[in-house]
C-alpha cells in the first residue's frame, strides 16, 4: 500500500514502509490511506498530514506500533487539533487496537479514528 503522502514529502512514514493494510474508505468512497507514525516521526509533520486529510476527506486514521510511536501520534493529534481550530474544525479521535502483518509477523498496532466533532 502506498501512503497518501509520499515518504519524500512527509517523514511520518519512516520505519513503517512494510505495513500491509487495506485502505480506509470515507463517506464518499474515496480512498484515504492510514497515516502511519513511527517513534522517529516529527509530530508537527504528522499533524500537518492529519490536518490536510481532515480538510479534504473529513475523516482520517492514524496508526502506530510501539510506545514511542504512540507518543508521537498522540502529540500529533493534539497539534493537529490546533491547526484545524483555525478553520473552525474541532476533531475527536477514538483509539482502538488492530493486528497488522509485518514481514510475516503479526503485530498489534494502536489506530486512532479521527473525525470532526458533531
Amino acid at each position: 500500500m502506498t501512503d497518501h503522502y509520499s515518504a519524500s514529502s512527509l517523514p511520518h512514514s519512516s520505519d513503517t514502509s512494510d505495513y500491509m493494510d487495506a485502505p480506509i474508505m470515507d463517506e464518499e468512497s474515496q480512498k484515504v490511506d492510514v497515516i502511519k507514525v513511527s517513534a522517529k516521526s516529527r509530530s508537527t509533520a504528522v499533524a500537518g498530514a492529519i490536518a490536510a486529510v481532515m480538510r479534504e476527506h473529513h475523516y482520517a486514521e492514524v496508526q502506530a506500533i510501539g510506545a514511542g510511536a504512540v507518543n508521537q501520534a498522540v502529540k500529533a493529534l493534539a497539534i493537529a487539533r490546533g491547526y484545524l481550530s483555525r478553520d473552525e474544525i474541532d476533531i475527536i479521535f477514538t483509539p482502538f487496537f488492530t493486528e497488522v502483518d509485518i514481514d510475516g509477523q503479526e503485530r498489534t498496532a494502536v489506530r486512532f479514528r479521527v473525525e470532526p466533532r458533531p
